[in-house]
């Protein structure tokens, strides 16, 4: 009932904020997400290596955050293995201000060497090391993260500097992730904080015209767009074979809330009613 182009899309961060689900209750919520009718589109549970110390055991698969950098994955890798149950088949490393794009390199060997069959993001930062960062990458098995939002306003890139981000990470064929501030499937204003919030399906119809050679310009017009009916036409009108290649490109997205996303999807008509209806009707009372 999720339709591929969905699927595994929306990777369960509720523990971040702003949503700074406790432990506890996200645990449980990620549970009956991936029982739903809608599971399909439910990726892993995000979790940072400092709260890995209250996970409970149980079968449950984990993107794990290493805020740190690489040095902190053995310590993580031997707090996660008293979990029973707990299965990596994600990490998310963060580049420290000091570390060099050579430094971060030799690190990201010693990566590959301890967690081989991981899908591994390596969060890209938005200062000058971006451009070589992004090319040491092509050719390797490491794909990127980009931060797209946060709870500060500077958090959020515009459209012109997350549309170079895309063009680039296509150009140089590497594979990506977004985190933070993609609430909704259209750019939007955020009523509450005045926000200017993209959306995750103009990522995904600007990640489509990246691969086909559309220029940063183009680009930064498709993520500012506000028409989502218009967005939803153009992303339904993909070939299977299209849909394959740009899903393999855009992996996922972080999100503190799998319910509002799945909402905005049935809203536009891309996923049908039925999945909301019948979630409804098997929740909890």
């Amino acid at each position: 009932m999720i339709p591929d182009l969905f699927a595994g899309l929306c990777d369960d961060a509720a523990l971040f904020p702003p949503s700074n689900t406790p432990i506890g209750e996200a645990l449980v919520a990620h549970a009956r997400h991936r029982s739903a009718p809608y599971a399909a589109l439910v990726g892993p549970f995000v979790i940072s290596d400092a709260w890995l110390g209250e996970l409970e055991p149980g079968d449950l698969e984990l993107s794990l955050t290493l805020p740190g950098g690489p040095g902190s994955l053995e310590p993580a890798f031997a707090r996660l293995a008293s979990v029973d149950g707990a299965k990596p088949v994600g990490l998310e490393i963060a580049v420290p201000a000091e570390q060099s794009v050579s430094e971060l390199l030799s690190e990201l060997g010693r990566v590959s060497a301890l967690a081989p069959d991981l899908d591994v993001f390596v969060e890209i930062p938005r200062d000058d090391r971006r451009p070589g960062l992004l090319s040491a990458l092509a050719d390797t098995p490491f794909a990127a993260k980009f931060r797209t939002g946060g709870v500060v306003a500077k958090a959020y890139p515009d459209e012109d500097e997350l549309a170079a981000a895309l063009h680039s990470v296509v150009e140089v064929g590497v594979r990506f992730k977004a985190t933070a501030g993609l609430h909704h499937a259209v750019r939007n204003t955020d009523p509450q904080t005045g926000f200017e919030q993209h959306g995750f399906l103009n990522v995904l119809l600007a990640t489509r015209q990246a691969l086909d050679g559309a220029r940063v310009t183009e680009l930064a017009e498709t993520l500012s767009e506000r028409d989502g009916a218009r967005i939803a036409r153009e992303l339904s009108d993909l070939s299977e074979d299209t849909i394959t290649e740009l899903r393999a490109t855009f992996r996922s997205f972080g999100t503190c809330s799998i319910l509002d996303p799945l909402a905005d999807l049935v809203a536009l008509q891309l996923v049908p009613t039925s999945v909301l209806v019948r979630a409804n009707e098997e929740a909890p009372a």
